[in-house]
């Protein structure tokens, strides 16, 4: 196998009731792509159809160089057993009749490995992941942190070309998976993986790449952080936690309406250069400032008027949701807010970014 080939590339054709899953995809030997998306947008059915639990309507997956699917002729089938591929998903799905080492050495017996050798290489892969001595231990003995644990030493032990990730920290406490987050950076650092994730800290902390699936269809993909920087939809704005605004450039400004936004960075002003473009201003609503003594008006820059139109808390305080984007507010200065309140708004330069909008 030549270095150029190794990894995952597919293009993945499914059709579902209200739009077909279309999906090219190319992961290098080694690295991690999350994938994010809303619900219903396709994360699943991409991930079913890379490990052959769905059929593809179209397209055609290759592992490590090596065909694996094609819809066309010569057709290809294989089986998921026989891809390469393991997928892990939310629950952990342990054989309960066997014990957490049979559980991990599983896959390999069934390889032709010897049971004394998969026995002790399970034992191994327990200990890698957190759990030294639990080998004896049934599922139902196991929480469900360790659970998942076990699950991740059996899909690796298998030795996997590609190991597949559907949301496998969802069901967990915040502090169990903040662990298993760390231990799967780790032990997938040489592998191969396509993680599909809900949350922003399991991209930034697992991924190389962030691929973006909305409506079936990829629609950004790139650097994790630079993706999250600078999200080209309102679902990307609202994992990354900031505010994008829809406008046009005019006068080296963003601009809607009356209200009127410079940025700092040279990157936005080269943008709203040119008159009459389609743009996205980004900022964090943290950064916005509200405030009578500040003014807003026709021909004020970076400042607006706006009304409260929900309000809702968070962990650290309260988030306001205006018709002209959102701003995070401490209790003290929110416990009079209520929706249909007019407020006047500010956001410096320096913490604006302007992205081209389609």
């Amino acid at each position: 196998m030549n270095a150029q080939d190794a990894g995952l590339r597919a293009h993945v054709v499914v059709g579902r009731e209200h739009f077909a899953v279309d999906v090219a995809l190319q992961v290098a030997g080694g690295e991690t792509v999350a994938v994010m998306g809303p619900s219903g947008a396709g994360k699943s059915t991409l991930l079913q159809a890379l490990a052959g639990f769905d059929a593809l309507d179209d397209g055609e997956i290759a592992v490590d160089g090596q065909v694996v699917d094609r819809v066309t002729a010569p057709r290809v089938r294989t089986e998921p057993m026989r891809r390469g591929i393991v997928l892990l998903g939310q629950n952990p799905r342990l054989f309960p009749h066997l014990s957490a080492r049979e559980n991990v050495a599983f896959g390999p017996r069934a390889a032709g490995v010897s049971a004394t050798e998969a026995r002790r290489d399970a034992d191994d892969w327990l200990a890698r992941v957190g759990l030294p001595g639990a080998g004896d231990r049934r599922p139902h003995q196991l929480s469900g942190g360790e659970a998942q644990r076990v699950a991740v030493a059996r899909a690796l032990a298998a030795a996997p070309s590609v190991v597949l990730l559907d949301e496998p920290l969802v069901a967990l406490d915040p502090e169990t998976a903040g662990d298993i987050r760390r231990m799967l950076r780790d032990q997938l650092a040489d592998t191969t993986t396509v993680a599909v994730t809900h949350d922003a800290a399991d991209a930034v902390a697992l991924a190389d790449r962030l691929v973006v699936l909305e409506s079936g269809r990829v629609t950004q993909e790139g650097d994790v952080r630079g993706v999250l920087a600078a999200p080209a939809s309102g679902f990307v704005a609202s994992i990354a936690g900031v505010n994008r605004i829809d406008g046009l450039s005019a006068g080296g400004a963003w601009t809607r309406g009356e209200v009127r936004l410079l940025a700092a960075d040279a990157a936005s002003q080269a943008l709203a250069a040119v008159d009459g473009i389609a743009l996205a201003a980004v900022f964090r609503p943290g950064d916005v400032r509200v405030g009578s003594n500040v003014a807003a008006g026709v021909g004020v820059a970076n400042s607006w008027r706006a009304v409260v139109t929900r309000v809702e808390p968070t962990i650290a305080g309260v988030r306001a949701l205006t018709d002209l984007g959102a701003i995070d507010l401490s209790l003290t200065d929110a416990t009079a807010l209520r929706p249909g309140d007019a407020l006047t708004l500010h956001v410096d330069p320096a913490h604006v970014r302007f992205v081209a909008a389609s």
